[in-house]
């Protein structure tokens, strides 16, 4: 067992950490007192050693029984369990897991077996990954290492503890996929061959949603864990429609990054600049970063003069955005915005083109209310051409100009968070149509009106409303 003193740095950042958490440290030392050893495990320890925010405190009491850790813990709040089979506790208002060490069955409902004398080797062992097989005893504040987590850690390696327990828990498999992403960290041989074989069928949704959306949010290079995936042979069953990209050609004069994979990786590395006021709008732009170009699947042709063309690829690629997403997460909302911004991917660059006018801004803004905006297809325009560093994997660092131009159009028209308010609503027709489908039909032609003859007046769209139906 390897254990050592951590560093005044560490010492003083866990310190800090506790701090936040009202009352922890006279709940530590009366466990220790009643014969307990304390120890912060898992993720935690991690984080502190990578000098990043911790997110979760998960503390392990070893040495007193179910029952007595019980007892103590009621002595400073309202205890429950954390599912009674696990042995996990909490205390109402104070955001820590306690836990006993215990081991468990194989299986999506494991039989689980607490042990307050399991070694602490033994205990580690269970863990998924070596880098969260350590631990930190909160009395001493050693920091405790059986299986080299901290050299791992060190040298970006990502290795399981017990080869035979990693494969007990199949959403391991997603746990590594999103820590290659989150840590750029890379599995050993061994884990890869573990990965590329193991029984992956019957994780629910739920949990491989969870996984993906760790991947996307928490990741400076989430395209590291769909790489992966690709790597090992498992992208063709996990995401079909996204390994059907490798190989797909592409214009070297507009993409001379590589094959269409290529382009859809480092688009979605691009797209990590941009975060916006919500998780699900984020992860949305990151989902269209990743599909935008899905449809050239379909529609890629090569001509007799080398031109490589993908007419239509933006429509074509609505259905496979749609199947892709089905296959990851059950968030209905997604559904509906990835695939309008996909739609209609390649706007902003030819609004610029065409030199488009207010009203062009106005009517896509409209389009794609209420699920997205022309912000996020801009941001999702300008990912798409960071995308082609044919020197590497990372995206290329640049202004996006013509883009760029877009966002100013948007913006002078009014429209770039929302489309234009109509000036007509249905009081407004009340006293000559009443409501109904032929009101709606007014409503939506006065809007047009509006938009594209400018319009703003109340009175003044009425009469010219009123004029052309009659």
């Amino acid at each position: 067992m390897s254990s050592s003193k951590i560093s005044l740095m560490m010492c003083k950042a866990l310190t800090q950490e506790l701090a936040l958490h009202a009352g922890i440290m006279s709940i530590i030392q009366t466990l220790y007192a009643h014969g307990g050893r304390v120890l912060l495990v898992g993720g935690a320890v991690r984080d502190l050693l990578l000098h990043n925010t911790c997110k979760d405190l998960d503390i392990e009491v070893h040495g007193l029984s179910l029952s007595a850790v019980e007892a103590i813990l009621a002595q400073f709040g309202t205890v429950f369990m954390v599912g009674k089979s696990f042995g996990v506790f909490r205390i109402a208002g104070l955001d820590v897991d306690w836990s006993l060490p215990r081991s468990d069955s194989a299986g999506r409902k494991p039989t689980v077996v607490v042990d307050p004398s399991m070694s602490l080797r033994e205990a580690f062992a269970r863990r998924d990954l070596t880098i969260n097989a350590m631990g930190i005893d909160l009395i001493t504040y050693e920091l405790l290492d059986p299986f080299d987590g901290l050299d791992d850690l060190a040298n970006k390696v990502l290795r399981c503890p017990d080869p035979a327990r990693f494969i007990e828990d199949p959403l391991r498999f997603y746990r590594v996929m999103q820590t290659i992403g989150r840590f750029a960290m890379y599995p050993d041989q061994q884990l890869n061959e573990i990965c590329a074989t193991m029984d992956i069928t019957h994780i629910s949704l739920e949990r491989i949603e969870e996984e993906f959306e760790k991947l996307l949010l928490r990741s400076a290079r989430p395209s590291a864990g769909i790489r992966w995936l690709a790597t090992i042979g498992r992208l063709p069953t996990i995401l079909p429609e996204l390994a059907a990209t490798i190989g797909i050609a592409q214009d070297a004069d507009w993409h001379p990054e590589g094959d269409l994979f290529e382009h859809l990786m480092q688009t979605l590395d691009a797209s990590v600049a941009y975060r916006y006021h919500d998780d699900q709008t984020t992860l949305a732009c990151r989902y269209a970063a990743l599909c935008h170009d899905l449809g050239k699947v379909t529609t890629t042709q090569r001509h007799a003069d080398g031109r490589i063309t993908s007419y239509g690829h933006d429509v074509a690629g609505v259905i496979p955005t749609k199947n892709l997403l089905r296959r990851i997460t059950r968030k209905i909302a997604l559904l509906d915005i990835v695939p309008l911004l996909v739609r209609h991917h390649m706007a902003p660059g030819q609004f610029v083109a065409d030199g488009a006018k207010a009203a062009a801004y106005k009517r896509l803004a409209r389009a794609l209310h209420p699920d997205a905006t022309l912000a996020m297809l801009a941001d999702l325009a300008c990912a798409d051409k960071r995308g082609r560093n044919p020197a590497g994997p990372e995206p290329l660092v640049q202004v996006c100009e013509d883009i760029e131009l877009f966002r100013k159009g948007a913006e002078k028209a009014h429209v770039i968070n929302a489309p234009e308010e109509p000036v007509l609503h249905g009081r407004d027709l009340l006293e000559r149509i009443s409501p109904g489908p032929e009101m709606g039909l007014l409503l939506k032609r006065a809007y047009q009106m509006q938009i594209e003859d400018g319009i703003t007046d109340k009175q003044e769209l009425l009469k010219r409303l009123f004029e052309e139906a009659h």
